[in-house]
């Protein structure tokens, strides 16, 4: 027997226009490309991108056609965010940080058929043209009067596009698991992979990350995602904010301390979102500059893990930190860190010990960890495995790529990170599976390593990689940068980790550089960093 209910598909398109319908005054502040800041609203939003669908349309693209995106976060960005899968095309946001080589590779595999790129990123894009053969043009997201001269071929102005079209356009009633977006991943270890998302499954995500424990959005905040719209649906957030009718307030590509500080304050920002290395600069700014970060209350950290350190900093501000975790292929969020009531008996630094670590699985995702040889291991807080999960928003395979290493016989998505879990779900991930250090039979947690020792005050970052030695067949290495007008000995180092490790993890040596190496996502670079400083012996490395 079916229920008896109204069978009405989950599509992008109608939160925006619920956000129009119910908060249709509600505030978009972007930092503009063309300068300054540019104020619109929901309603105004819900106008624009009927207009972007209908120039859509008029350019001829069929169902399912690629549309790329090389932009920072602002409204126009937005608009594409609804109007692309409103109108039954893949909105494919590239990454612009990576590699040209990357990018042409990414465009010209996904097959897009129109780029609409910022005018931070046109000779970029002119730089690699010649490698892009299907696609057909390229719109630039400005009005005429900043249109740049440009060698792109079939270059387009976006204003002119859009205004030129209907304000009235009827969104098309789609199978919600209708293919909406598309992200690429880093390709660390070969070319990119695209991870194909779906209405259903982005809603959804949406839906599973509003809960209070997670972004938990309102009427009566303010949201400023800081992690790029160009990587991973910039974590669900804009789609969570107009679930919400929340005030949404984009950085653009001005993501230095004194730039979001200056946002939180003039916007009333009450919840952001980003990485380790957004925050680290915004905090060292705040100290420095001995200003206040009012209004904020939580800040969502991702992307790699977040140090005790931070955790520490933010909260003496009082400043709540939601530590979560996920990846391209989850949509990316699966699961955060979230104290339940049993843990309130727990000291501040056995709580804290707890926050740093990934936490429960979102509901909609389940999760397992298995051993080398495929068997499920126990939950019981030692036992290490490679993490899988599953559920209604984690990919069943990539984008015209039929590499199935990463999913068992049995449909579960096999993460690379190297996990622990406790007996009542609350998941650690010690490494990933190509970084962690095996030394006398014993694994070593390079992330373990790192977060103690960017502890320590004289260090702003630190990465922990493996090295060759005759006896033990590996041990840990500590590369950090320093803070400003910061010294560092090695004794200094050795007697600060011997609080915080035992003995055996403490690496045999320490090397000091002025910057460490990133990914295109503000992760540090392993691969680089073996590369570099991974030899037997490394010149100016100092023994501990």
């Amino acid at each position: 027997m079916r229920g008896l209910m109204m069978d009405a598909p989950l599509l992008i398109p109608t939160v925006l226009d619920y956000a129009a319908k119910f908060h249709g005054q509600t505030e978009i502040v972007s930092r503009a490309e063309e300068g300054g800041l540019h104020r619109t609203t929901y309603a105004e939003t819900a106008r624009r991108a009927r207009q972007l669908a209908n120039a859509l349309m008029a350019l001829g693209l069929e169902p399912g056609d690629r549309i790329g995106t090389l932009a920072w976060n602002g409204y126009r960005h937005f608009e594409l965010y609804f109007a692309v899968p409103g109108a039954g095309f893949v909105c494919h946001t590239v990454n612009p940080r990576l590699f040209p080589d990357q990018i042409a590779f990414i465009i010209d595999d996904a097959e897009d058929r129109y780029v609409f790129v910022d005018l931070s990123f046109v000779k970029l894009l002119e730089g690699i043209k010649d490698r892009l053969p299907k696609v057909r043009g390229f719109v630039i997201l400005t009005d005429r009067a900043h249109m740049p001269a440009t060698t792109l071929p079939n270059a387009l102005c976006y204003e002119e596009l859009i205004t030129a079209q209907s304000e009235s356009f009827d969104w098309p009633m789609l199978d919600e698991n209708t293919a909406s977006g598309m992200c690429y991943t880093s390709g660390t270890t070969g070319n990119p992979k695209g991870v194909l998302y779906s209405h259903r499954s982005t809603l959804l995500h949406a839906m599973a990350c509003n809960r209070a424990d997670i972004f938990g959005l309102s009427v009566r905040d303010a949201v400023m995602p800081v992690v790029p719209m160009f990587h991973v649906n910039s974590w669900g957030v804009p789609y969570c904010a107009a679930m919400a009718g929340t005030k949404l307030v984009f950085p653009g590509g001005k993501l230095d301390g004194a730039s979001l500080l200056e946002l939180i304050n003039g916007e009333g920002v009450t919840i952001t979102a980003g990485v380790p290395t957004v925050w680290l600069a915004l905090l060292n700014h705040v100290d420095a500059a001995k200003a206040d970060l009012a209004p904020l209350e939580r800040v969502l950290i991702g992307g790699s893990a977040c140090p005790a350190s931070m955790m520490e900093r933010f909260e003496a501000r009082g400043i709540r930190i939601i530590h979560a975790w996920g990846m391209t292929e989850t949509s990316p969020v699966a699961a955060a860190s979230v104290l339940s009531p049993r843990h309130a008996a727990l000291s501040k630094s056995e709580q804290l010990a707890l926050r740093v670590k990934q936490g429960f699985a979102l509901c909609g995702v389940d999760m397992r960890i298995v051993g080398h040889d495929g068997t499920e291991q126990p939950w019981d807080g030692q036992t290490q495995g490679v993490l899988e999960v599953k559920g209604a928003w984690i990919c069943a395979g990539y984008f015209n790529n039929s590499d199935r290493s990463n999913f068992s016989a049995d449909g579960w998505f096999a993460t690379g990170d190297v996990c622990t879990v406790t007996p009542d779900g609350f998941m650690e991930i010690v490494d990933r599976t190509k970084d962690v250090i095996k030394s006398g039979g014993e694994w070593i947690s390079s992330i373990s390593l790192e977060n103690a020792a960017i502890g320590h005050p004289a260090v702003r970052e630190a990465a922990a990689i493996a090295r060759p030695d005759e006896k033990w067949g590996e041990r840990p290495r500590l590369v950090v940068a320093l803070r400003d007008g910061a010294s560092l000995s090695a004794g200094d180092m050795r007697t600060y980790l011997e609080q915080h490790l035992a003995k055996w993890c403490i690496p045999d040596d320490i090397v000091v550089v002025e910057e460490l190496p990133h990914t295109a996502t503000g992760k540090l670079l392993k691969m680089e960093l073996r590369r570099l400083y991974g030899g037997k012996t490394v010149p100016g490395a100092l023994a501990l």
